[in-house]
């Protein structure tokens, strides 16, 4: 029987301490938003339960993630990196 990856951390949110279980991955990419935005956890769990109202807390925050790194992955948010323009990079 294989282990989950999945990792169970407490955060802070609207209704003080809940728990949330992701991937590694996910919580470093969490923390990465975080460190760059100057926001809390806590910030990030409320802007993605407005963002997706329906949703569960973590699957709320799942899809913030996916949406905050799409959208640096436009063709204007990679040439705000200072990355080749997407075009340019696909072409080879």
């Amino acid at each position: 029987m294989s282990s989950s990856r999945l990792i169970n951390r407490n955060v802070m949110a609207d209704n003080g301490r809940t728990s949330m279980r992701l991937e590694p991955e996910l919580w470093h990419a969490l923390h990465e938003i975080c460190h760059r935005e100057t926001w809390s956890v806590g910030d990030v769990v409320r802007q993605a339960r407005q963002i997706c109202p329906d949703s569960g807390r973590t699957s709320a925050v799942r899809v913030f993630l996916l949406s905050y790194y799409r959208a640096a992955a436009t063709e204007q948010g990679h040439i705000a990196a200072g990355h080749t323009p997407l075009a340019r990079a696909v072409a080879g």
